[in-house]
């Protein structure tokens, strides 16, 4: 999370401007009918946004401006698909603003760095997972889990510090040639949380993911030339 002190102007509006078309975008597909009527859904739309915000809670704060914590946006999307996973993103950034937690000017880079980024990295993954249909299990828990969200901890890292570095009001620390060190150090706890999460859901509550094909993966198996029963 980046403070607004840290950003330049025209990158406070570009990342309004971004996060704003993609939340219009998530309000036009986001199942009304369904979560009106199911309140299963509703329960876990509003589950969800209380774990974000308590996620985001546990932080470390830097007297730059900066502050790193778990993004946990990889089991959100696979629980309720990418249109309510971004409208609850925003929830839990609004709880944020509201304690004086996160700087309201900065709510749109921050989503774009926290929500966006890895809602499309794991809805990609999602999707190309279920294009080749695999009947294994693991398949999904690791390929729709598990490295999308060690993917999206790089790729939001990575996007923020080339932003810091692009606005030049952020001075980088001397000791950044060694940082691909540390981004294990980020990735895999990212990527662990998230996958161990996805697969409590595909154990005990496989309804509740949005997004998995609970028919293919827990029946029973059978040969490529027989079909199932």
């Amino acid at each position: 999370m980046i403070a607004a002190a840290l950003l330049a102007p025209g990158s406070l509006w570009l990342g309004w401007l971004l996060y704003g078309l993609a939340l219009l975008w998530a309000l036009w597909r986001a199942p009304w009918v369904e979560l009106c009527s199911d309140q299963r859904r509703q329960h876990l739309l509003f589950g969800t946004i209380l774990g974000l915000f308590l996620l985001w809670l546990v932080r470390r704060d830097f007297a730059s401006g900066l502050s790193f914590h778990f993004i946990g946006m990889t089991a959100v999307t696979l629980l309720l698909d990418w249109p309510l996973a971004v409208l609850g993103g925003l929830a839990a950034q609004l709880a944020l603003v509201l304690m004086g937690r996160q700087d309201l000017q900065a709510l749109g880079v921050n989503g774009v760095l926290l929500v966006l980024i890895p809602v499309l990295i794991t809805e990609v993954c999602a999707q190309q997972v279920e294009r080749r249909q695999p009947r294994n299990l693991f398949v999904y828990i690791f390929c729709s889990g598990f490295f999308p969200a060690g993917l999206a901890a790089l790729a939001t890292l990575l996007c923020g510090l080339g932003l810091l570095w692009f606005d030049g009001l952020y001075e980088m620390p001397p000791w950044l040639d060694d940082f691909i060190g540390y981004l294990w150090l980020v990735m895999f706890p990212e990527a662990f949380i998230n996958g161990m999460v996805v697969t409590g859901l595909v154990v005990f509550y496989p309804d509740w993911l949005e997004t998995f094909n609970r028919t293919r993966y827990l029946s029973a198996p059978w040969k490529d030339d027989e079909p199932p029963s």
